[in-house]
């Protein structure tokens, strides 16, 4: 995992070969806990007025001071919803801002690119942005995809962290979320769910197997679509007919009917460097590849 991070970190801060190929996901709550009269964590309440467990919560970690002053001279870069950032973004905040100490710089980047808040942005399929706010490249498929995960895994390690009686339904809720976000990203693509999973490589078991549910549901969705457009082109009826017919909405059966087609059109060409979590481990240290190596 670190040595991804590292491989990451490298490629943003370089301009020079391209990679191939952003807000659900929550930070724990880093409030304090009330102090009760006698310094401790004051008992929660529940109903009847009987005494709940408190929960220990950790502080929240002050950000690095470069990135509150990136923050104020780029606020739509650094703040508090950041847009992505182009890669070799290093270089240009070095010549815009010869005062900041490179290493300082090299750690902030590192710090602002893994934060939970960038990784939403990069994982929305946001577009990367220069110092200007200007376009320079859309985002890659590959570095969507992992940002997608490493969310889904920080939803899993704050899901281990809950209560017991709560943990089994967060754990499912974020498969849930990511299931919805990865068959998003996959429509998005224009890929089957076949080419999709073959292309997004993970090392992460659970991840895999959730790709490969989807395959089969879109494989099963497929077969019935297909179905029903022959059963559609043999009946000689109307859309409007042959939705009546199955008791559909003339909507519904044109959606069914439009996607089987699509089905039959030959599939994009793959892109020419596979996503491979050897790469973009996760997908927001891209963003300060110039700084050179990660801690």
């Amino acid at each position: 995992m670190m040595a991804g991070f590292r491989f990451f970190f490298r490629r943003l801060m370089t301009t020079t070969t391209p990679l191939s190929g952003a807000a659900d996901a929550s930070q724990p709550d880093a409030s304090p806990a009330v102090p009760s009269p006698k310094g401790g964590s004051a008992p929660r309440r529940g109903r009847g007025g009987r005494t709940q467990p408190t929960r220990t919560r950790a502080a929240a970690r002050p950000r690095h001071p470069v990135l509150e002053q990136l923050a104020t001279r780029h606020p739509k870069l650094f703040g508090a919803a950041p847009l992505p950032l182009k890669r070799g973004i290093f270089q240009n905040l070095r010549t815009a801002l010869p005062e900041l100490g490179e290493e300082d710089l090299k750690e902030a980047l590192a710090e602002h690119t893994r934060s939970t808040r960038y990784l939403q942005a990069v994982a929305a399929g946001q577009s990367r942005r220069d110092l200007d706010l200007q376009v320079v490249e859309p985002m890659a498929a590959e570095h969507v995809f992992h940002a997608l995960v490493e969310l889904f895994r920080r939803k899993q390690r704050k899901a281990a962290r809950s209560p017991e009686a709560e943990r089994a339904t967060l754990q499912d809720e974020a498969r849930q979320w990511l299931g919805r976000r990865l068959q998003q990203h996959i429509e998005t693509t224009g890929l089957s769910a076949a080419d999709y999973a073959g292309t997004m490589r993970t090392r992460d078991g659970e991840v895999q197997a959730l790709l490969q549910e989807l395959v089969a549901q879109a494989s099963a969705q497929s077969a019935r679509d297909e179905a029903m457009l022959r059963a559609f082109e043999a009946s000689g009826a109307s859309v409007a007919a042959f939705a009546e017919m199955y008791g559909l909405s003339v909507q519904e059966a044109g959606l069914i009917l439009a996607r089987a087609r699509l089905h039959q059109q030959p599939a994009p060409d793959e892109p020419s460097h596979p996503a491979d979590e050897a790469a973009p481990a996760v997908a927001g240290n891209d963003a300060a590849d110039d700084a050179g190596k990660t801690s």
